[in-house]
């Protein structure tokens, strides 16, 4: 079976190259942009022997359409992305054209090679729901879509361009919502991978002994990438195609309780105060975002193995192996 991962070098994309990379009988293929760092996957063994990547522009058509001719994929899945909040609100125009946009493109060259029958994971957001109401928990795939980000709406796009295609042209298109996953290797732009990296330099006497944190109060879903990979394979081979499935675990916290619970993980996690950060401050923010993955269990089998404790501690020592050895992604 010939797969490919787009948006292959980032976060999620390394950890499902290392699932692929495990499994036999599979010709893996990846995409990245021109200027993409491959510092996430260079850990894996023998990994430019056994995926063949291909330079990708999500946002240029023609790119798009190369790639998919030149490697006639029988699954995509479908990772590229931009996906940091934040900057959404001061680009909105990028979110779009990458997601939306490129999304489409990716659709279209599909149909044009007649490659329908290609199945497609479309991994959308829990962000999609936006401005969610206590009574009105848990979320289902039925809970009206509130946006609350430029981020959102454009995933939103994403997901109804993934439905009318399947609609439309018959393409077997996987549309699930993922919600916050956690682990190794996530971009300390992101509140948990900033907590853990910002306790790794003051062990090590970098920083001060002081936090600084966005909002603490948003309750989610937390799932460990690595069972969230695990999902992703399951549902590109399990789940019909155009239906919409969420998937999430059933560890419920709130920002403040990760955080606390890191701290408990460190040796000076007693000495360090938490100050708010207006520059981790969001316009706007869901604060409830959590949700009903009963039905993705019931269609696949899939049940989280990894403790969101343990998700912590691995996030923790992934952020001190990097300041110990000083590498960029953590100065």
């Amino acid at each position: 079976m010939r797969v490919l991962v787009t948006g292959a070098t980032g976060f999620v994309g390394s950890h499902l190259l290392d699932l692929l990379l495990s499994q036999p009988d599979l010709e893996v293929h990846a995409t990245r942009r021109w200027a993409s760092r491959m510092s996430l996957v260079a850990h894996i063994p023998d990994l430019l022997d056994r995926v063949q990547f291909h330079t990708m522009d999500l946002t240029d058509p023609f790119s798009v359409d190369a790639v998919i001719a030149r490697c006639r994929p029988d699954q995509v899945f479908h990772l590229a992305a931009q996906s940091y909040v934040a900057p959404s609100w001061e680009s909105p125009e990028l979110y779009f054209r990458t997601n939306t946009i490129g999304t489409l493109n990716l659709f279209e060259a599909l149909r044009r090679h007649d490659l329908r029958q290609t199945r497609v994971l479309l991994p959308g957001s829990g962000e999609e729901y936006g401005e969610v109401l206590k009574e009105d928990l848990p979320i289902t795939a039925k809970t009206p879509l509130k946006p609350l980000n430029p981020y959102a709406v454009s995933k939103v796009a994403q997901d109804l361009l993934g439905f009318e295609h399947h609609r439309s042209y018959g393409l077997h298109i996987v549309r699930v919502r993922a919600f916050n996953h956690e682990g190794p290797r996530r971009d300390r732009v992101f509140a948990l991978p900033s907590f853990a990296h910002q306790i790794a330099r003051i062990e090590r006497g970098l920083q001060a002994p002081q936090l600084e944190v966005g909002n603490l109060d948003a309750l989610r879903n937390w799932t460990d990438v690595r069972d969230m990979v695990r999902a992703y394979r399951l549902a590109i081979d399990l789940c019909p195609p155009g239906e919409l499935f969420l998937i999430g675990s059933d560890s419920l916290r709130t920002v403040r309780g990760c955080l606390e619970d890191l701290l408990a993980l460190s040796p000076c996690g007693h000495e360090i105060t938490v100050a708010r950060g207006e520059r981790r401050a969001r316009p706007t923010e869901p604060l409830l975002l959590v949700a009903d993955t009963t039905p993705f269990a019931q269609e696949t089998g899939w049940h989280p193995e990894i403790p969101l404790r343990q998700t912590l501690a691995d996030t923790l020592d992934y952020w001190r192996g990097l300041v110990a050895r000083g590498s960029p992604e953590a100065m």
